[in-house]
């Protein structure tokens, strides 16, 4: 067999990531992924430079092969209501492909990978997992994402669990699309639905254009969908026809996740844990931190599944993203009638301060929260 220290499962940012800070360590690190790299991957997709710093990205290389959109702000709005405009005057954020993104953390990382291979078998044998009957681990990192394979033989169901759903595009522009496009590269746009139980995007990073939606309750999905699609064409935002069918995906929130995260020398990190940040559902950032977290508890236990390794790994989880669980406003339309919900969100989304200071600053740049060091 195919002996290692640490197996990872899933390339994307989480698994990735911790890869990548275990690259000195002197631990043998594999990574398997069904997938085959760069794969595609929608995503509205920006980073902060939070995510800059944990990661020691230098952005000058990283633009020179990839697409790198500064972002200085954003256009904040409940649908068809006053929109706000926050310029914070200097990049704030990062567009990026997740298709490229991802295949950048990987081949940085030092791990011996092996794509497209999924996982089948998870077995325990002694203190040794064996994975697919050929691979050989102390240790096993869950970082296939929503329905990540290693959280499913581990107990989760997906199906039953409250997640958002979203369905999204991104494409190139052509010529004729960009000049019947009004969105800022610089200005992403962000569009509250009117009971505040989800929102739609415009993301412009260069030629690439990325619109979606994702919302609490998938069954209303499609009509939400629509009404996005209305607004655009009816503002002129986007004056031309999508050019296929937008995908969907589904994550778990941060708070109403209940995945057994740690146990048994297994970690899930990333989305495989149920991280999304429960204000904006933003991933990126949660996945990557967890997946330092979770190098973090494995250098700290020596490599080893040891007794205290789960409870330093949920401890350093704690300490990162407990205090999310207490968002007083992700849960006000589940307390307030529908209509009154409308009417404090149009007044509310249109109020300077309230739009940088709560729905930016707070929910989606979570400025108050300095890189990790890890």
């Amino acid at each position: 067999m195919d002996a290692c220290d640490v197996l990872i499962v899933g390339a994307g940012p989480a698994g990735s990531s911790c890869a990548w800070k275990l690259r000195d360590s002197g631990l043998s690190v594999v990574i398997l992924d069904r997938q085959t790299f760069p794969r595609d991957k929608v995503c509205g997709g920006w980073i902060t430079p939070p995510v800059v710093a944990e990661l020691e990205i230098d952005l000058e290389e990283y633009s020179r092969g990839h697409v790198l959109q500064n972002f200085q702000g954003f256009r904040t709005s409940r649908m068809g209501s006053r929109e706000v405009e926050t310029d914070y005057g200097r990049p704030i954020s990062y567009g990026i492909r997740r298709c490229e993104f991802d295949d950048f953390l990987l081949k940085r990382c030092r791990a011996r990978i092996h794509q497209g291979v999924p996982l089948a078998r998870l077995e325990q044998s002694g203190d040794r997992w064996i994975v697919n009957g050929q691979y050989k681990a102390r240790l096993v990192i869950g970082a296939g994402g929503h329905f990540c394979p290693v959280a499913r033989l581990r107990g989760a169901n997906a199906r039953h669990e409250v997640s958002v759903a979203a369905q999204e595009i991104e494409f190139e522009m052509s010529e004729t699309q960009r000049n019947q496009c009004s969105i800022r590269p610089e200005i992403p746009e962000l569009y509250f639905c009117p009971d505040m139980k989800g929102y739609g995007w415009c993301v412009r990073k260069k030629n690439f254009l990325n619109i979606g939606l994702g919302r609490l309750d998938p069954h209303v999905l499609p009509h939400h969908l629509a009404a996005l699609g209305s607004f655009l064409k009816k503002t002129r935002k986007i004056a031309f026809d999508l050019p296929r069918k937008m995908v969907g995906h589904s994550y778990l929130l941060y708070g109403y996740a209940k995945r057994n995260v740690a146990g048994d020398g297994v970690l899930l990190i990333g989305d495989a844990a149920g991280l999304a940040y429960s204000q904006s559902g933003e991933g990126i950032r949660p996945a990557i931190e967890s997946g330092l977290l979770a190098s973090k508890a494995i250098l700290a236990a020596g490599g080893a599944n040891s007794p205290t390794l789960s409870e330093t790994y949920r401890g350093l989880l704690g300490q990162r993203f407990g205090k999310v669980q207490e968002e007083w406003a992700f849960n006000i339309g589940c307390h307030l009638p529908t209509r009154l919900v409308s009417s404090l969100a149009r007044i509310l989304l249109a109020n300077q301060w309230f739009s940088r200071r709560v729905i930016l600053d707070r929910w989606f740049l979570h400025c108050d929260e300095p890189a990790l060091v890890c």
